[in-house]
């Protein structure tokens, strides 16, 4: 008898019959109940946007110029929008050509494009350790070998991508490049330091190795810190990838990739067999807004946005959490990442947490080699400051009550002692200290 419900599974490539839905996707439909506080989809807080002015760009496109924004468009972009996109790198000191540009559809496509140009089968990329699901989704369907570096508060640890580097060396073997995500890292929340940026060029080019530098987040640092990016150190082997979905909305699905020539002609042919042309319609409402509209300002309307949220997390995390459980304090964007204790695992975690009507993305859909189960994602862009210390206040009562259970089973041994979740009295047998755990 058929285990299996999919009458055509041996019909597919073998690179689809491994892949499934991201946790992610699959908690969309529970968590957007409104009983439920969602920390779970990493959606932008579109509702800080000037609404009035996006309809005036949007009518201004159709009025001045229907017939060509909803005609075809050519497989690089539209030239205009393409000089814009040159500009908004700009402002984080990166040096880019309109020719160098390439307009996706979103920054999902530009990575599954890359993927597609690189990778055969059984090819090896380091990514970090934990990593943003679509780069992982993009990288299985081309069965990519995955190879994860691990992550401190400084971003990815460049000590232990050496060593990885310097044993495929001896190998014989060579990563087709290098992912990371150095700008508020989805979904660690940390950015690269600007010691290892420079350390991590110096690797790949000992190495031979190409880099990728996907920077949705580069412009949402809370204080408007500009980093260096990666493609300024080594140009001739960085390929980048930007998106206006978090400095503007990411229903117009626009994202660009900047390649060294050769590359950025391989990878005009493969976006025009995805779907031959980008929309030229979108593309033009996304040039007009960034000619027409304050879009610095706007910028930094988000990142306000953010800040205020990041504040009410983090305070309330500090307030409500046991000892025992840690978590990033990001410098922008909008992501925090947790780390539970021994003895209790996410995936589980989250099934319960819904019914105290809280979400959160475990944290194995972060790693393509199962790890994680005792992590998580936080993302706090969608609810209101209010919204955020209930649903940390639910995960906190839901982890207090797990980490009793697993010191009622296990014993003390090993387990942390726990803490009030609303003073700073220690409960019996615990901590009073609430430092030290972010």
């Amino acid at each position: 008898m058929r285990l299996d419900t999919d009458p055509y599974l041996e019909r597919y490539a073998s690179r689809v019959r491994g892949m499934s839905a991201s946790a992610i996707r699959a908690l969309f439909a529970v968590a957007s109940r409104p009983e439920i506080v969602s920390f779970a989809g990493g959606n932008p807080a579109v509702e800080a946007l000037d609404f009035a002015a996006v309809e005036d760009v949007v009518r201004q496109v159709v009025r001045d110029a229907g017939a060509t924004a909803l005609q075809y468009g050519v497989g690089q972009g539209r030239a205009e929008l393409r000089e814009h996109l040159a500009a908004v790198m700009g402002q984080e000191g990166i040096t880019a050509h309109a020719d160098d540009l390439i307009v996706t559809h979103g920054g999902q496509q530009g990575l599954e494009l890359i993927a597609s140009c690189f990778v055969d089968p059984g090819d090896i990329v380091i990514a970090e350790g934990p990593t943003y699901v679509g780069g992982i989704g993009a990288l299985t369907s081309c069965q990519a070998d995955v190879r994860h570096v691990a992550m401190d508060d400084h971003g990815m640890q460049v000590d232990q991508l050496e060593d990885l580097l310097q044993q495929l060396q001896r190998e014989g073997r060579r990563a087709k490049y290098i992912y990371t995500i150095p700008n508020h890292q989805n979904p660690g929340g940390v950015s690269l330091s600007v010691e290892r940026r420079h350390r991590l060029a110096e690797l790949a080019e000992q190495h031979d190795v190409m880099v990728l530098e996907d920077n949705p987040y580069g412009l949402l640092d809370f204080a408007g810190k500009v980093y260096p990016s990666i493609l300024e150190l080594i140009p001739d082997r960085t390929i980048y990838v930007g998106t206006v979905s978090k400095t503007f909305a990411p229903g117009v699905r626009t994202g660009w990739i900047a390649a060294p020539a050769p590359v950025r002609d391989k990878l005009v042919l493969l976006r025009e067999a995805a779907d031959l042309c980008p929309s030229s319609l979108t593309q033009m409402v996304v040039e007009t807004w960034f000619a027409s509209q304050p879009w610095r300002e706007q910028v930094e309307a988000f990142r306000d946005v953010y800040r205020v949220k990041a504040e009410a997390m983090l305070t309330a995390l500090d307030t409500e959490m046991p000892d025992g459980v840690t978590w990033t304090r990001p410098s922008g964007a909008f992501y925090v990442w947790m780390t539970v204790p021994s003895g209790i695992d996410t995936d589980d975690l989250a099934a319960k947490a819904l019914g105290r009507r809280v979400a959160f993305v475990p944290g194995r859909g972060f790693y393509a080699d199962g790890s994680g189960g005792h992590q998580l994602r936080l993302c706090y862009s969608q609810p209101s400051p209010e919204r955020i210390r209930e649903g940390v206040t639910r995960l906190g009562e839901l982890l207090h009550d797990e980490l009793e259970l697993v010191r009622a089973v296990y014993g003390a041994a090993g387990v942390p002692q726990l803490r009030s979740r609303r003073t700073d009295e220690a409960a019996p047998g615990g901590s009073a200290s609430g430092q030290e755990r972010g």
